[in-house]
């Protein structure tokens, strides 16, 4: 024989039941069944709501009563043929008068009791068994149903009643040995006491009833059907890419189910682990898919962690002092207060040295836990010998599931180390002697960010999944996506990195997808965005709060680089190629560092100096390895080195300057180019990797623009301004023909002194050949004395920023 249990959502209409049904009768041709159901999807909910209303005096009750009722007539309607329905229906309608009639009692008297609401919320379970019970004689006339109230008996501890297995047990197995029917259809959830009274097994029950029925009867198998292919190793709806789990033991099943897989209700494996009785969880609506089959044959698995699980809504609950070292029962006194007061207690944990006491709780039971321990410990309290007790709310528990896991080393330190590297803080520790289970106590807003970081370590052959939100899609920004794009396949299947665009923002608009946007469609999708909003922007970041979250500014704006301490602060990380904040106060420089330290949020901008070219961690590279820098020589820009290069007696300044914006190579503002500016910014960048403190006005800037084009307040002057001038530039390139030399912006660095300006650059010096947008960069070090270090090449271009600024997000995915 075996015992199927169909829960809420199996049955939450008429069109679902008809899918049990077909289930059902397939599986009744080969054996016996007894068929367990809970209520129909949100009935049990609404029974609740309706007791609390009607013991508040809130006639609204009864809107909840129609309610119900419209639900199940409308159910059997659709089940039973209309010739069979009249005596039906009054059978229906006769059941909701008399929950009508305890709810009105409720009313009068404005109070609920325990008992009461077990009656109440038993009529969920009495109407979904009648309506499928009748709709199953109608296609196998071999069946029948059975009150388990009958069967179950229990104490009088009402909304979690303790089974009499003794009683219920004999009671079952009479029933069934002179019951000939292929199928019984059973309510869940429902008991009565030794002396008649209706109880309920707790919320979650029906598991509990099937896996009672099962093991009195000694059935062959349980089946749980639910919505979902099985236990998952966490749970689907915050893990995308939790995966079913085929083999389970029961103590990883126990454990799981504890810790908030609800697809099992966590009592319902005691009943059949006595009798070794397997337990199948399958999906109703895909009954082919293999679902999870829980036993004591559990397969040998490579992967010692078989889940990862959370309890939401826990109080914390610490009690400290001296007067609780050395002592003996503290503890028990502690506990037995709980005890008293029906608390459970969740999560335990004791520092050796005896000084503090620590205790996870439901966030319901935590104002009474408080008031009960320090009334127990007012004396201790009172002397200073015992702190009153610490609450602290918000809280969740994650933990760990595995039963082979106490024969791996260092699950705990890896479980550790990525909840760190998330910036997620854990609370309190606690594993027991068995290590099937490590839990840790994080803070709620965490459970996401945790949940998926530890199932991207444990489960996802440490595939790294890396959220972006983008500031900045014109040029630079959109070669950056479409390389995202081009390359997102290539990253996962050989890096092992996913590369996700979660938010993205112009100056306009801005969107986000927290499942990650389609990169084929983002600028329509941009374009549907709300309107853009820099502080929301980050509030929407810091409220997504994914793991490995990355900003990448792409931007030359100062407001934008004036936002990176918030992003970094929350443990995301930045990479901008927008050179301000670098080349901002030193202060704020070296802030910027040190919170990327502390809240292990990376901070990258190699793009800030030669776009794509290695300079900076190069720079890096020679310091970490005790090199020091004494002397830099370079050309930083790109676009002045296009512009002086192209720069002849047919090719003005002007058109040449015009060109150079027209191919992406100068800022939206040429000014910041050609003022020299942009280059005085690479410098300081590059001495402040150095380790030399400098301010940017401590950079000597020797202008080749004239006043009057610096003055100038629009693009549109600035070129007029540019042709008014022409004489000015035609006479600079005439003076470096007569010298036989070549025009190069330099940056120099040398005895604690910078400067940046036009040089005339002779044909034996390394820059005379520096052609097309490329920049050069000699570093004159400790090791690099006679020969200095030079890297060089293309340093102005969108697809190569935009590939220096995907370098850094891929630096960050290799971390």
């Amino acid at each position: 024989m075996k015992v199927l249990k169909f829960g809420g959502t199996s049955v939450a209409n008429a069109e679902n039941i008809k899918l049990v049904l077909d289930i059902v009768i397939n599986k009744a041709q080969d054996e016996k069944l007894v068929v367990v159901v809970s209520a129909l999807s949100k009935v049990t909910d609404l029974l609740q709501l309706a007791a609390s209303k009607a013991a508040s005096n809130d006639e609204s009750f009864k809107d909840i009563v129609t309610e119900i009722e419209k639900k199940h007539l409308e159910a059997l309607k659709q089940l039973i043929p209309v010739s069979e329905q009249s005596g039906l229906l009054s059978h229906i309608k006769r059941i909701i008068n008399h929950l009508e009639t305890l709810l009105d009692g409720c009313f009068l008297l404005g109070e609920l009791s325990a008992r009461t609401l077990d009656t109440i919320l038993s009529f969920g379970e009495l109407l979904s068994s009648y309506i499928i019970a009748e709709a199953l004689k109608q296609k196998l006339k071999n069946s029948s149903y059975k009150d388990s109230r009958e069967l179950i008996k229990t104490n009088n501890h009402f909304g979690k009643a303790a089974v009499n297995f003794d009683l219920s047990n004999k009671l079952i197995a009479d029933f069934f040995a002179s019951n000939e029917n292929q199928v019984v259809v059973m309510p869940g959830f429902i008991a009565t006491s030794e002396d008649g009274i209706i109880t309920t097994l707790g919320r979650g029950g029906s598991d509990y009833t099937a896996a009672i029925i099962a093991g009195a009867l000694n059935a062959t198998d349980l089946e749980i059907w639910t919505d979902v292919n099985g236990m998952f190793t966490a749970n689907p709806k915050i893990v995308k890419q939790a995966q079913p789990i085929a083999t389970i033991s029961y103590q990883e099943a126990m454990e799981l189910s504890h810790f908030g897989a609800k697809v099992l209700y966590p009592p319902t494996i005691q009943p059949v682990l006595r009798k070794n009785i397997p337990i199948l969880i399958k999906n109703t609506f895909e009954p082919q898919a293999e679902g999870t089959l829980i036993s004591n044959n559990v397969s040998k698995h490579i992967n010692p962690v078989k889940g990862i699980s959370h309890i939401d809504n826990i109080t914390l609950i610490t009690l400290e002092g001296s007067g609780m070292i050395g002592v003996a029962g503290s503890s028990k006194r502690l506990f037995e207060v709980l005890s008293h007061e029906g608390i459970n207690v969740i999560f335990i944990t004791q520092a050796s040295s005896e000084h503090s006491i620590c205790i996870g709780i439901q966030n319901s039971d935590a104002e009474t836990a408080e008031a009960a321990i320090n009334k127990a410990f007012q004396i201790e309290i009172a002397q200073n010998k015992i702190d009153p007790c610490i609450v602290e709310q918000g809280l969740c528990i994650i933990a760990l599931v595995g039963e082979n896991m106490k024969n791996h080393q260092g699950l705990s330190g890896r479980m550790f180390s990525t909840l760190g590297k998330n910036n997620v803080n854990i609370r309190a520790i606690a594993q027991g002697a068995s290590e099937r289970n490590i839990s840790v106590v994080i803070n709620e807003r965490d459970v996401k960010k945790a949940l998926n970081s530890l199932h991207e370590n444990f489960f996802e052959e440490n595939i790294k999944q890396l959220n972006l939100f983008v500031m900045g899609v014109g040029n630079v920004g959109e070669k950056f996506i479409e390389q995202i794009h081009q390359q997102k396949k290539f990253l996962k299947e050989n890096l092992k990195i996913n590369l996700r665009v979660i938010g993205i923002s112009n100056s306009r608009k801005m969107y986000f997808d927290e499942d990650g946007m389609s990169l084929k469609e983002w600028q329509s999708l941009l374009e549907k965005g709300e309107t853009a909003n820099m502080e929301q922007f980050i509030a929407k970041v810091k409220e997504l709060n994914l793991r490995n979250s990355i900003f990448v500014d792409i931007t030359a704006n100062a407001e934008v680089s004036k936002t990176y301490d918030q992003y970094l602060k929350q443990n995301v990380a930045v990479v901008t190629c927008n050179k301000i904040a670098c080349s901002s106060a030193y202060d704020n420089y070296k802030n910027l560092k040190s919170l990327s330290r502390q809240f292990n949020a990376p901070f990258l901008f190699e793009t800030n100096v030669g776009a794509g070219l290695p300079i900076i961690d190069t720079v890096k590279n020679l310091i970490a390895s005790g090199d020091k820098v004494h002397k830099i020589q370079a050309v930083l820009s790109g676009s002045l080195n296009f512009i002086f290069n192209n720069f002849s007696e047919t090719y003005s300044f002007h058109d040449v300057v015009k060109e150079a914006g027209v191919q992406g190579f100068t800022e939206p503002d040429p000014k910041i180019d050609l003022s020299g500016i942009d280059v005085a910014r690479k410098i300081l960048i590059l001495i402040r990797e150095s380790g030399y403190k400098m301010e940017i006005e401590e950079i000597q800037n020797e202008s080749f623009l004239p006043a009057a084009c610096m003055e100038t307040t629009n693009n549109e002057a600035f070129f007029a301004s540019l042709i008014e001038h022409s004489k000015h530039f035609e006479s600079i390139l005439a003076e470096a023909k007569q010298k036989d030399s070549r025009l190069k912006f330099v940056a120099q660095f040398e005895d604690g002194k910078a400067s940046v300006g036009l040089q005339f650059i002779p044909k034996d010096h390394p820059f005379y050949n520096l052609e097309g947008k490329d920049n050069i960069v000699l570093f004159y070090t400790d090791r690099y004395v006679d020969q200095p270090l030079l890297i060089k090449g293309a340093g102005a271009g969108a697809a190569v920023t935009a590939s220096g600024i995907f370098a850094d997000v891929i630096r960050i995915g290799n971390i």
